[in-house]
């Protein structure tokens, strides 16, 4: 809204900039009527922002306008090519110099060459504008410009110049501007209605990680932070930062069981809808396998799971989860199991976070599983975000009803020298602690639940056995000390414990 001649307001129309993502972050798009500058380093995807800005346009049925001083004609339909894109309907000026202008002849003597070219540079567009009356204007690069312009002074007023000529067109314009100019124009963006700054984050491993700000929107709101963006085949996909305050909705609290009659009663019936989990332990100890047999029984129930994975790949855990009972490609061949192997060095802490969220709104997930959050946190730039974005998402995923299991591997496997690499257990609402013990010349697997925020829970330790085609939870270790330890202490005889040479007891098995 903004104020018009009578002291009322009047409503700004908007136009969708074509860039998925980037319309939620500008709550709507971009305004009619106004001049936005897109700032970043040459191979951001200014020039592949641009050509979507104008496509949509194009598809909306309005005329638009490309000016490009730096690339030729050819180079923006190989551009476009390159996308899928077709180009027609989108008037393209070329001011890029020609090959006479290059001959010594064609040189200027007597006059400043600044002020010829600048001149007529500036008169072709005017021209070309007059004659189209675009609605959309990409203007591009204004690198090329300041070369022109020689002074930063005629520079500026050259820019003011254009935005006088614009104003009132009830077109919206878009200036690129790729920053190789020394030092920083703060008075650039002082000149423009919006800025849209983007960005290419080195990583010593892996893709670059690619991110933009809206440094201002004047008159609009707008979605304040970084928010991160990959360029694909199809253009510039944006994903933006999420705020979990945006997205409370009230849903039925349901417990979701394992399907393992012991365990579920260690837990205090099951995992209560809209919680997290963390499955702590060392490598090895049954933490995966667990957390896939909770999903499994989800999807059972009639809803669906997803499990992104960044350690174990996706054939090695079906192969062993079908050692053990649980039949996961059967369950992934439904539709209703979705099973995605995560490299952390190709992809994104947002575009993670966005490929949750279409799970979420747009299939109804109920169960996630993140294993593991080691390989979550190489996935981050630097340790110091992992805790703010996870508490975000976990905070989203409790207000949809969604419950979550994290898997942390631990550091070391008995005795004392195990250590936690991340600690987010006062994140998690419910903590399921896996240990390796020692017992009659075996190593064996306990499991107790430590923390349950949302009601009681069993305060044990039960064995964990997983073998002979099932997963069974045993009777209490009463005969034991110290079996979280991994160096327990024998208090009478081992007839507590499962035997190792045939199949489980009934009780508690899958």
């Amino acid at each position: 809204m903004v104020g018009n001649g009578s002291g009322t307001a009047s409503v700004v129309e908007l136009f969708a900039t074509g860039v998925a993502g980037l319309d939620d972050i500008l709550e709507g798009g971009l305004a009619r009527d106004h001049l936005y500058l897109i700032e970043g380093d040459p191979g951001t995807g200014k020039t592949t922002i641009a050509m979507q800005f104008l496509m949509e346009g194009t598809r909306q049925g309005q005329q638009s306008l490309y000016v490009t001083l730096s690339e030729s004609k050819v180079e923006l339909l190989e551009i476009a090519q390159s996308h899928g894109w077709s180009l027609e309907g989108i008037e393209v000026c070329e001011l890029t110099p020609d090959e006479d202008q290059l001959k010594p002849e064609a040189q200027y003597t007597v006059f400043n060459p600044s002020e010829i070219e600048m001149t007529e540079t500036i008169n072709a567009v005017l021209r070309e504008v007059e004659r189209l009356q675009p609605a959309r204007v990409v203007f591009d690069s204004l690198s090329e410009l300041r070369l022109l312009a020689r002074e930063s002074l005629r520079y500026r007023r050259q820019i003011l110049g254009l935005k006088q000529f614009f104003s009132g067109r009830r077109c919206t314009v878009l200036f690129l501007d790729d920053r190789t100019a020394e030092g920083h124009d703060k008075q650039l963006q002082s000149i423009a209605h919006g800025v849209i700054m983007m960005e290419s984050v080195e990583r010593e491993y892996g893709i670059k990680r690619r991110r933009l700000e809206v440094k201002k929107l004047r008159g609009s709101r707008f979605r304040e932070g970084f928010h991160d963006y990959s360029i694909k085949r199809g253009g510039v996909e944006v994903y933006p930062r999420l705020v979990a305050s945006e997205h409370i909705v009230a849903f039925e609290p349901t417990q979701l069981t394992s399907g393992i009659g012991a365990l579920d009663k260690l837990v205090g019936g099951g995992l209560d809808s809209g919680t997290s989990t963390l499955l702590l332990g060392p490598a090895g100890c049954g933490k995966s396998t667990i957390a896939v047999r909770y999903a499994i029984s989800a999807v059972e129930q009639g809803a669906r799971a997803a499990l992104f994975g960044f350690d174990e790949t996706l054939a090695t855990l079906v192969k062993r989860g079908l050692g053990l009972g649980l039949d996961i490609k059967k369950q992934v061949d439904s539709g209703k199991f979705v099973m995605r192997q995560v490299d952390a060095a190709e992809l994104s802490p947002g575009q993670l976070v966005h490929e949750i969220r279409q799970l979420v709104e747009k299939q109804d997930l109920k169960v996630l599983i993140i294993d593991s959050l080691n390989g979550f946190l190489n996935a981050m730039p630097g340790e110091k975000f992992l805790y703010m974005q996870l508490h975000e998402l976990l905070t989203y995923l409790g207000q949809k009803g969604v419950s979550t299991l994290m898997t942390v591997a631990q550091h070391g496997f008995v005795g004392t020298n195990i250590d936690t690499a991340v600690d987010v257990s006062y994140l998690a609402d419910t903590v399921l602690l896996f240990r390796y013990f020692e017992a009659a010349g075996e190593v064996r697997q306990a499991l107790s639940v430590i923390k349950k925020r949302s009601g009681e829970h069993e305060r044990t330790v039960r064995e964990l056995v997983m073998k002979n085609g099932a997963i069974t939870v045993g009777t209490v270790l009463t005969e034991f000390e110290g079996v979280l330890t991994g160096a327990p202490t024998y208090r009478g005889s081992t007839g507590s414990l499962q035997s190792s040479e045939s199949p489980a007891e009934p009780v508690g098995t899958l």
